[in-house]
């Protein structure tokens, strides 16, 4: 929380840390390329890859449970169409929030897939790991926090958590208060200060700033809070008013002043990676846009999303997906990067 006074020499030397710190590799939804993401087998198989953090997106139950979702509908990863046919809402969703922990430990998780004009289902990746084999589950915040503390005492390494919030505004109208429930068990297993080897992101400035205005000082707990940027169009944040939502407008991030703004509640922004490189850039020419500098100037870390190693996902700037890590480590200078290939990207800065 912003109003935090601290001694001059620790804020210097927390500030000092964070900018000249080596840049991270964060492990997108653990090592996802490789396994069905949010899996603890995924989060184990990243964890094995020492990245810096591992990301965890966090939903919630109809019991109030925090499970690991990338969405806040079940149908993209798991069987519940199947063997819940009569639950899905009137768009044709299955949204966990309608069901309980025990119906959700119950169903089988496999690589994220979309349904074609058929009404077959269709890997998202198809190179990825084959759907339906072997046998996944969706874990809880804790059960993934407890493997990961576990790790860091067994190996002796020291990874982090960078957890994601996952649409606060539609947990909140339907009468749930995620953050929350989500700060509370981070507490509860001792993250609770900007010390701690944890950053907490969300897409949703609002709740981004009730948790540093509100929450954090109620709760005793001062967190490294990370503003993830969408477009407007992507409807990645909607208000309501009254039953109808309508998205909300990140347009104002986009504006000279819009990072200053960030700063004020907010310790980093998680861009699009190509609203750091405009995606006319040519090998030659790469062109970093203004937002890197705007947030430079306002003191924020920056660690863009997503880099895929599938050649159809590496930018036409770049000839190999380690090239592309090079522009962004080495030419845009971020702090760090979400990948589904952890060990590409640290390889990568090994070398």
């Amino acid at each position: 929380m912003k109003c935090k006074i601290l001694p001059l020499s620790i804020l210097t030397l927390v500030f000092s840390t964070w900018v000249n710190a080596d840049p991270l590799v964060i492990a997108h939804r653990g090592a996802s390329g490789y396994l069905p993401e949010h899996t603890l087998e995924a989060k184990t198989l990243a964890y094995a890859m020492k990245p810096d953090y591992i990301e965890q997106d966090v939903v919630m139950t109809k019991d109030d449970q925090l499970v690991m979702l990338h969405d806040h509908y079940l149908d993209r990863v798991t069987d519940v169409a199947e063997r819940f046919p009569s639950r899905a809402r009137d768009d044709g969703r299955y949204y966990a929030i309608d069901f309980t922990l025990a119906e959700i430990k119950s169903l089988r998780v496999t690589e994220g897939f979309n349904v074609d004009e058929k009404g077959d289902k269709v890997a998202g990746y198809p190179n990825r790991f084959p759907m339906w084999k072997s046998s996944f589950t969706v874990p809880t915040l804790a059960e993934e926090i407890e493997l990961i503390q576990g790790l860091n005492q067994t190996l002796g390494y020291d990874i982090g958590l960078y957890p994601e919030i996952k649409a606060p505004w539609f947990h909140r109208h339907e009468g749930k208060d995620i953050s929350k429930a989500v700060l509370k068990v981070l507490k509860e297993y001792g993250y609770d200060s900007k010390e701690d080897k944890i950053y907490l992101q969300s897409f949703d400035p609002i709740e981004l700033k009730r948790i540093n205005d509100e929450l954090l000082p109620a709760m005793k707990m001062d967190l490294k809070l990370v503003q993830l940027i969408a477009y407007t169009d992507w409807n990645e944040t909607m208000t309501y008013r009254g039953e109808v939502a309508e998205p909300y407008s990140y347009d104002w991030m986009f504006q000279s002043d819009g990072m200053a703004k960030v700063a004020v509640y907010a310790d980093g922004i998680g861009p699009w990676k190509s609203m750091l490189v405009d995606d006319e850039s040519t090998k030659d020419n790469i062109i970093i846009k203004p937002l890197m500098k705007q947030a430079k100037d306002a003191s924020l870390v920056v660690h863009p999303f997503t880099f895929r190693a599938e050649p159809d996902r590496i930018a036409a700037y770049a000839t190999s997906f380690e090239d592309m890590l090079d522009v962004f480590y080495n030419k845009v200078k971020v702090d760090g990067i979400f990948t589904d290939y952890p060990d590409k990207a640290v390889s990568f800065l090994n070398k």
